[in-house]
């Protein structure tokens, strides 16, 4: 039986992977014929490479010290060594693909925004994958007329939709590629050890890596775009992504460096703990008292779930593509489904948003469906009882999601009303910022609890566990939704800097304004299956420790819960300072810079890149160590001086300040930066006004909030639990 779980496994992983592939050799296809948008591509490729390779060399050796602890660990062994070290290998390849495959694909995009207009109008094809010489770039490139883009809530033109799908295409590689990975790596694990006790070490290698991913990377960027931001924009009052400021490149290359490689180690930690956790609780589960466990049942559910979400997802993604194997095949299919064939020829026309959400509510629609089959097929009388927990995630992830769209959108009045803050200054804005991020804790807090009590409810722990793999069930869609949005932002980018008409950048704006909502909406479902997925390591950890209650009126529990609420605060502290130096620093570069290079401001000098990205590489790389060790060295020290009571009790309260962290940070991000997109559109004085340069100081304060702190909250607590999990025979 087992063997039969550890192939099913490996082959939907490896149609992950071969889907993934497929469509990589299709966005091959599409060349650069601009030779400014291929030297910039090249050099943020080559830039985001450099710092990966830098960042994985400093982790390298943390990774082989924890590897050895743990063989010499009593209890733990080789075996948990070696799903440490497969986990924080299959975390770190996630995170390099990604980053190579959105760096070729951000030029692209920028050239695909040409495409669709008439042949007079386009440029001459220089089709190159290679640097070119900057110089020749400049003088070969020709003036090129590009029609308006479209409105945001109108159906795209033809080159918009080219955009679209190059930069989809790079976003579903980045998808598939995690979900691929994180179930061949776990069957792998599985195969050898055999053990689900000693497989939940894979879950903390994954963790160990995607935190310090999302917090280098996380300084990377930020310390870019904010320096970038305060003295390009509001300083010198030049635009955003502008070639004379010394920063952009470095911000360029952040954006791919926190919200690709992080990202994609991220959702990959995410997605394989939830899977562990379902495991490890559904291998002794019984659904009766003193009834026999689950055992292999237990154990393969999930294991089916995550196979079963893949193949959802790649159906979900062939909604969206144009151009994807069989896609037109796929649209034909559910086009002939009662009511579906409106919405098929409107995701046909280009309608981008649309197109997203139908794709991740397709791929959801098929999900439900196929957990009624496999909770049959497994559990029978109980079937019911654990299709509806799944049900409740996967449900409570997707309003989790519009709730996150309707704090964070310019659609809406809550981001509208950060945006008239602006009437009064930079001050206001932060205030209503942080009130609006305050309040939209609420209602995704209750819906976690609702999922939780429900799922509790129909099949105790083992419902709440299954009920996160649902919601992460479908992260190959989501990821690949998330992923698209800053290949978008890049393609923007790369569009200013190489001085293209207006136009190309009205339709990467566009497309990357649609990515800034989907990323918001996924990192809200992050959030929420980050709270399910520790509650249900938590349980994993209580059964492993055998702890059968905590009780609160014990002193070092409460102890360990105060040190457990107060280090998610410690943690973003850290992160927030690390970003307000290394800006700082960037700050006072690009000022002098713009102070002591003649001719910077008119054209005729070229700016100091370099030196931005060096600032940012080492910010990065020294101020992600301290948040990092902190997350795997406090548990343990509790653990070994405390108790495991106490350690139980931290757990308990980092989850609690964590959610209520992560959600608040994130969604008051990104409420600022689209209040000041939402100015920069037109509305109240538009851009160059004291209006935008007040929304562009709250913007700056969000950056760290949203793409740095926020995010890495919820590896924080997941970490912190599955290393208590892990180390639990120790203690």
């Amino acid at each position: 039986m087992w063997l039969f779980l550890v192939f099913v496994t490996l082959v939907f992983g490896a149609l992950a992977g071969l889907y993934a592939w497929t469509v990589y050799q299709k966005l091959e296809e599409s060349q650069i014929g601009h030779p400014r948008v291929a030297e910039l591509s090249s050099i943020i490729h080559e830039g985001a490479m450099a710092f990966l390779k830098k960042e994985y060399s400093w982790l390298a050796p943390f990774v082989g010290v924890v590897a050895v602890l743990l063989i010499a660990a009593p209890g733990l062994g080789l075996g948990s060594a070696f799903a440490f070290v497969l986990g924080a290998l299959c975390s770190a390849t996630a995170g390099w693909i990604g980053m190579y495959v959105a760096t070729n694909s951000n030029g692209r995009t920028t050239y695909a925004a040409l495409a669709g207009m008439p042949a007079e109008e386009k440029p001459a094809a220089k089709s190159s994958k290679k640097s070119v010489d900057l110089d020749k770039a400049e003088a070969d490139s020709e003036p090129v007329v590009v029609p308006e883009a479209p409105k945001s809530e109108g159906i795209l033109s033809a080159a918009a939709g080219n955009a679209l799908e190059v930069a989809f295409s790079g976003g579903s590689i980045v998808g598939m590629v995690v979900v691929g990975l994180g179930l061949i790596g776990l069957a792998f694990s599985y195969l050898f050890l055999n053990d689900v006790t000693a497989l939940t070490a894979f879950g903390m290698g994954a963790s160990s890596i995607a935190l310090f991913a999302r917090v280098g990377g996380g300084i990377y960027t930020k310390a870019a775009d904010v320096g970038a931001d305060l003295v390009g924009k509001v300083e010198a009052g030049i635009p955003e992504d502008d070639p004379r400021n010394p920063a952009v490149i470095a911000d360029n290359v952040g954006d791919n460096v926190g919200d690709i490689a992080g990202m994609g180690a991220d959702l990959f930690e995410s997605y394989v703990n939830s899977i562990l956790a379902a495991m490890a609780i559904g291998a002794v589960y019984s659904f009766t008292q003193g009834g026999e466990a689950l055992g292999l049942w237990g154990i393969g559910f999930p294991l089916f779930l995550a196979a079963w979400g893949v193949f959802s997802s790649i159906v979900g993604c062939m909604m969206i593509s144009q151009k994807a194997p069989y896609a037109g095949k796929v649209r034909a299919i559910i086009g002939k489904l009662p009511g579906m064939d409106g919405v098929v020829k409107r995701i046909e026309d280009g309608d981008a948003a649309f197109a997203l959400r139908t794709g991740t509510f397709v791929a959801g629609g098929l999900m439900i469906a196929g957990t009624f089959i496999l909770s049959i097929l497994f559990f029978f009388s109980n079937s019911f009882s654990v299709f509806l927990s799944v049900t409740s995630g996967v449900i409570a992830g997707i309003i989790i999601g519009i709730v996150t769209e309707i704090y964070t959108s310019g659609d809406y009045r809550f981001v509208q009303s950060v945006a008239a803050s602006s009437d009064t200054g930079a001050a206001t804005v932060i205030l209503s910022g942080l009130s609006l991020g305050m309040m939209s804790t609420g209602i995704p807090v209750l819906l976690i609890c609702l999922s939780t009590l429900i799922s509790y409810y129909l099949a105790g722990m083992f419902g709440v566990a299954v009920a996160a793999v649902g919601m992460l069930s479908i992260t190959g869609i989501s990821l690949s939704v998330d992923a698209y949005g800053p290949i978008a932002d890049n393609a923007g980018g790369i569009a200013e800097m190489s001085e293209l008409p207006e136009g190309v950048r009205k339709i990467t704006d566009h497309l990357d304004a649609i990515g800034n909502t989907t990323a918001a909406m996924g990192k809200g479902l992050a959030i929420g299956s980050a709270a399910l997925t520790a509650l249900a390591l938590f349980v994993a950890y209580s059964q492993a420790a055998h702890i059968d209650k905590i009780d609160i009126m014990n002193p070092y529990v409460i102890v360990g819960l105060l040190i457990g609420g107060m280090l998610p605060f410690i943690f973003c502290s850290l992160s927030i300072d690390a970003v307000s130096k290394a800006a700082g620093s960037m700050i006072e570069e690009v000022r002098r810079q713009f102070r002591e290079i003649p001719g910077i401001m008119e054209g005729k000098a070229k700016p100091d890149s370099n030196r931005c990205v060096e600032i940012s590489t080492h910010a990065a790389l020294t101020q992600m160590i301290v948040p990092g060790v902190m997350a795997i060295a406090v548990p343990v020290l509790v653990g070994f001086l405390l108790g495991k009571e106490a350690l139980g009790g931290l757990l308990g309260g980092a989850i609690v300040t964590g959610v209520m962290m992560a959600l608040f940070m994130a969604n008051s991000g990104g409420a600022w930066d689209n209040a000041k997109k939402y100015i920069e559109e037109g509305h109240f004085n538009g851009k160059g006004s004291p209006n935008h340069a007040a929304a562009v100081v709250g913007d700056t304060v969000g950056d760290p909030f949203k793409d740095t702190a926020g995010p890495a909250l919820n590896i924080l607590i997941k970490l912190m639990t599955v290393v208590a999990l892990v180390l639990a025979p120790l203690f």
